[in-house]
C-alpha cells in the first residue's frame, strides 16, 4: 500500500463564505451530508474531500490532509512509538472507515484513514 493522502478536509470558520469561494473558483460539486454539518467536495478527478466549521474556534482555518492506511489502530500506535502525539482517538464513521489524529514530531497535523473494507 502506498499511503496516499486520501481526504482533504477545509476546517473553516465561515462555511457559507468558503462554500462560495471555492464553488465558483473551481467549479467543485459540494454535496451536504444527510443528518451532518458537513459538506462533500467532488473534485471530479483526483483527491476529493469536505468542507467543515471549524471544531476549535481559536485555531485558524486550514486544510487538513488525511492518509489512507490499512490498519488504524496498528498505524496510530506506529505514530506514537515514532513520536508522534494521538491528538483524537480512532473514531468511526458510520459505513465509512476510521480515523484518528495525530500530531507529527515537528507540530504537523494530519489524520490517519482506514477505509471500510467490502466499499
Amino acid at each position: 500500500m502506498g499511503n496516499p493522502f486520501v481526504h482533504i478536509e477545509l476546517q473553516t470558520q465561515d462555511l457559507g463564505k468558503s462554500k462560495k469561494f471555492y464553488a465558483a473558483m473551481f467549479d467543485w460539486k459540494l454535496e451536504e451530508m444527510p443528518g451532518m454539518d458537513y459538506t462533500i467536495i467532488n473534485v471530479g478527478e483526483g483527491t476529493g474531500g469536505g468542507m467543515m466549521k471549524k471544531p476549535v474556534p481559536d485555531m485558524p482555518d486550514n486544510w487538513f490532509p488525511y492518509v489512507l492506511v490499512g490498519d488504524v489502530a496498528a498505524s496510530t500506535k506506529k505514530a506514537q512509538a515514532l513520536g508522534a502525539t494521538l491528538c483524537k482517538e480512532i473514531t468511526e464513521v458510520p459505513g465509512m472507515g476510521w480515523f484518528s489524529v495525530i500530531t507529527d514530531p515537528t507540530g504537523a497535523i494530519f489524520g490517519l484513514w482506514q477505509t471500510k473494507t467490502g466499499m
